[in-house]
């Protein structure tokens, strides 16, 4: 079994369910299709009786031929077979299109549950997972998880069938039904072996499906990179590796569930030479009829065929189950952000607190020990810092991405833990150093915060910023489309863009986590002109490795190690000569107007 399970690994999340509480599961997704369900199971009666009900009528029209050749016995005979044949077919195809309609409602009532635990993940969920493996779940494996449905569907009509002949059969000849009853525990047993492994087997084949997924998706994002740094070759070779290993998997798969139906076929050929032998001695003495002798012949190939079905049904059952556990355990996903109430808040002054805060993303690093800070109402306080020191895990604690381990954080003196997060973060606008937008045009991007905005209003906002200049620099103004991730702009057109759809959304609370990094001088003081208009009136943090964004901040607050070491304004943190003005002296000082002028008057003295 090592072979099967080399070179792929379960997520951490991941967990192993029983059968019976996945079929239970699936279960609970087929009660809204009890109707469906109900005629789905009549017509696989009515299938099963007409299936059964033609070699029983064939074996009897030949004993009745033997007395009767007339053309209109021959007529008959050939009419009700045409019938119960159509009968049959038209039964089955009833069966499929409910069927299909209601495995269709299944598998889209689970991909809207797994759609739906990937939106309420925490961010933290996403650092440690890759989205393309995320994406797999979501997709392919709620997809193969239909297959377990056809099959159940497929193993009530083969049961039926099944019942129904050996219910035949006995009372026809029982010693003959009991040799043919007597290979089934083998065909049986033998299928069931598969079990395990085929479980196991599937599993894996699920996850390289996902690792080939993850690194497409991840060559995609990355392809400007990989490009920029002539990396394609490498890419392509990395690619190879993670196809060749879902080669491998996908083969043994393959070898393992190929491999399950030729031994069926010698243990049910076994019984088809006895039974053939036991029959064609009965046959000989007279005991059996030539009708009985057809009847058994042909019931033995309709025995068979339900029974190899039912006996693999368990080991191709766990393509369906391994999809299934794979997906629910996606559902099931601990959360690590766990709110203790549901408080509204309709309003909110902004002034937040921190008590005694701990902080870690994993067990190995502290980022915050006994953190105590308190922003007041309306106050814009920046945070500066060597990278690590703290900065942006602050303003992720406060926009309640990620859970801390001690403390208090307080919202206008509600536990931020007891609140109604949708109602807070509504309160919430947040503005990061690389803006996600949507594929759209500009206008769809601004109003995202508010999707109930006019025209007029996304306008408004938008003017707000930088005057609104900017607008007249796109292509086509605000039904200018962004391309993918908003790729048809510049990086200081989207944090444009991000500003005005914070100022539509209209915050109480305003984080901006090093906007002004990644934009050249120009597009830095178009962002300045439209943080004047943000800032107003907010609490607003402001993460900046730029002067222009924390010189005019009400408050500075230094971080080393996640500590605080330093508080004041700019010019009072420059006069202590501290760690401040380190940085500023390292960082800061050759942004400063006054640094640019000197430069520029000794560039000219030379």
């Amino acid at each position: 079994m090592g072979f099967i399970m080399d070179g792929l690994d379960a997520e951490d999340y991941d967990r192993s369910y029983s059968d019976r509480e996945l079929v239970r599961r699936i279960l609970a997704y087929f009660r809204p299709q009890l109707g469906r369900m109900i005629v789905v199971a009549i017509m696989v009666v009515l299938t099963s009786l007409a299936q059964t009900g033609l070699p029983i009528y064939i074996s009897a029209s030949l004993d009745r031929l033997q007395k009767d050749t007339s053309t209109s016995a021959l007529l008959g005979i050939a009419a009700v077979t045409a019938a119960l044949g159509s009968l049959g077919w038209l039964f089955n195809a009833v069966r499929r299109a409910l069927s299909a309609q209601a495995i269709g409602n299944v598998v889209l009532a689970m991909r809207e549950d797994a759609f739906d635990a990937v939106l309420q993940r925490d961010l933290s969920f996403y650092d440690q997972y890759a989205s393309g493996k995320i994406a797999s779940r979501v997709t392919s494996d709620t997809q193969a998880f239909s297959q377990v449905v056809s099959l159940t569907m497929e193993l009530m009509s083969q049961v039926l069938l099944v019942v129904l002949l050996i219910g035949y059969l006995l009372s026809v000849d029982a010693r003959l039904t009991l040799v043919l009853l007597a290979v089934a525990p083998a065909v049986v047993g033998v299928a069931l072996a598969f079990r395990k492994v085929a479980r196991r087997t599937v599993t894996q084949s699920r996850r390289i499906l996902a690792e080939v997924s993850a690194h497409i998706q991840e060559t995609v994002s990355g392809i400007g990179v990989a490009k920029a740094f002539r990396q394609e070759h490498t890419i392509y070779e990395e690619f190879l590796a993670v196809n060749a290993q879902s080669y491998r998997i996908n083969l043994r798969t393959g070898y393992v569930f190929n491999s399950i139906f030729p031994l069926l076929s010698i243990v049910s050929g076994v019984g088809t030479a006895a039974i053939v032998y036991f029959a064609g001695s009965t046959a000989r003495e007279g005991a059996l009829s030539a009708g009985d002798f057809y009847l058994f012949v042909q019931g033995m190939s309709m025995f068979w065929y339900p029974l190899t079905s039912i006996a693999s049904f368990w080991s191709q059952f766990q393509l369906g189950l391994a999809a299934g556990e794979r997906v629910f355990a996606l559902i099931d996903a601990e959360p690590k952000v766990v709110q203790t109430g549901n408080e509204p808040l309709p309003a909110v002054r902004g002034e937040i607190r921190f008590e005694h805060v701990d902080f870690s993303y994993n067990e190995r690093e502290s980022v915050l020990e006994d953190f105590s800070l308190t922003i007041h109402a309306g106050e814009t306080l920046a945070l500066v810092g060597h990278t690590g020191s703290g900065k942006s895990s602050i303003a992720r604690l406060i926009a309640r991405f990620y859970e801390f381990q001690g403390g208090r954080i307080l919202i206008d003196g509600h536990d931020i833990r007891t609140l109604n997060l949708d109602d807070y973060r509504a309160h919430l606008g947040i503005v990061t150093q690389t803006p996600f937008l949507f594929d759209g045009t500009v206008m769809d991007n601004i109003r995202y915060g508010r999707q109930d905005a006019s025209d007029d209003d996304v306008l408004r906002a938008a003017q707000q910023v930088a005057g609104g200049d900017w607008i007249d620099l796109l292509p086509n103004g605000l039904q200018t489309q962004v391309g993918e991730r908003g790729s048809s702009l510049s990086m200081g057109q989207r944090q444009l863009v991000a500003l005005a759809r914070v100022l539509l959304q209209d915050p109480s609370i305003f984080i901006l986590d090093e906007a002004t990094a990644s934009v050249d001088p120009l597009t830095e003081a178009l962002i300045q002109e439209g943080l004047e208009t943000v800032l107003t009136g907010r609490t607003s943090i402001v993460i900046a490795h730029r002067l222009s964004t924390i010189r005019n901040a009400d408050r500075i607050i230094v971080l080393r190690e996640g500590k605080i070491i330093e508080e004041g304004t700019h010019d009072s943190l420059l006069a202590q000569g501290g760690h401040y003005a380190e940085l500023y002296n390292t960082y800061f000082r050759h942004q400063s107007l006054e640094y640019i002028e000197r430069a520029g008057e000794l560039l000219a003295a030379k």
